[in-house]
């Protein structure tokens, strides 16, 4: 008898493994297909989005990103992830949890709850792969991780911004602050994190090491993959991805762009080089869909998550 899951995967599929069948075009839209569920047992890595923008500085609209991600995704669930050939739901179990739920017009219940929503996935001893919503949504995120796995973490930060602005207000919501927050809070480590794709002014990048995205042309995508496994080494890493570290070229749907960044192609391969990493977790952040076009912001932003998954199931492969 043939038990292949012909569509609707996400609702229909029993196993947290292997994949469906299913019209690219149709369907419930989980990142890839993953099934639907709150139950995170025996789960490899957990998806879920967090759609907030309340904490923009310029344009908003990054709430709708996580949605916009999962349909951007429908395309990578059918064929085997290039370049690395495999699927990785053969060996890598990962569910679609949903969207952590917060009140918007409680501003001041934010940040508890999306801790909260981070703690109960990582009691689990899930991983974390979130979609935002805008980049505050790192700063909350990295607190439950530092609880789960220890502090300082290392922080993997591709970003047009530093992130690093001062702020000493404990209820500010600026996603142009967090880092600067995470470093005075002893989340992060600075000497072994190392933000990439940097166009933005700071008098003070509070010693995080930078490759600014002018390193980053000069040198080369190879290089920065090997600069960020040198300071990173085997530490706990946090890994962010800004979309706007992305150049407006590739990436128009975000609500801060920047000149001069990073293109796709050189993105995708300093993410698909950091093989070995210790990752403890990860988000994709700041895709605005009202400012996209043909997608391709969020397909980009789609196509890295689906590689960061890839890295997972081949450190798992690899009994790391």
């Amino acid at each position: 008898m043939d038990d292949t899951i012909h569509g609707d995967g996400a609702i229909r599929r029993g196993s947290l493994y292997g994949a469906s069948i299913e019209n690219t075009y149709a369907g419930v839209l989980s990142f890839m297909r993953r099934n639907y569920t709150r139950d995170l047992q025996g789960v490899d890595v957990a998806i879920s989005g967090v759609p907030l923008d309340l904490a923009t500085t310029f344009r908003s609209g990054a709430r709708l990103g996580p949605s916009a991600v999962r349909a951007a995704s429908v395309q990578l669930a059918e064929l085997h992830p290039y370049p690395w050939g495999f699927n990785p739901f053969d060996t890598l179990a990962v569910t679609d949890y949903g969207d952590c739920w917060f009140d918007a017009h409680n501003p001041l219940s934010i940040k508890p709850a999306i801790i909260e929503h981070a703690r109960t996935i990582l009691r689990s001893n899930a991983k974390m792969l979130t979609f935002g919503g805008d980049h505050f949504i790192t700063y909350p995120l990295l607190i439950a991780h530092a609880e789960k796995y220890g502090k300082p973490l290392s922080l993997i930060h591709f970003d047009a911004h530093c992130d690093t602005w001062p702020d000493d207000h404990p209820d500010s919501l600026n996603h142009g602050t967090m880092f600067y927050k995470a470093v005075k809070e002893g989340l992060i480590d600075p000497k072994t994190s190392v933000q990439v794709g940097i166009r933005t002014w700071n008098d003070d990048f509070l010693g995080i090491n930078i490759l600014d995205a002018a390193w980053v042309h000069e040198h080369g995508p190879r290089a920065a993959r090997d600069r960020i496994l040198e300071i990173v080494g085997e530490r706990p890493a946090y890994l962010t991805f800004d979309i706007d570290c992305l150049d407006p070229a590739f990436a128009p749907g975000t609500g801060t762009p920047v000149a001069g960044g990073l293109s796709s192609a050189q993105a995708l391969a300093i993410v698909r080089g950091l093989e070995g990493l210790n990752l403890v977790g990860a988000d994709v952040v700041e895709v605005a869909p009202a400012y996209d076009q043909s997608e391709i912001t969020a397909l980009a932003a789609a196509h890295l998550a689906c590689d960061l998954l890839c890295l997972w199931r081949q450190r798992k492969v690899a009994g790391q």
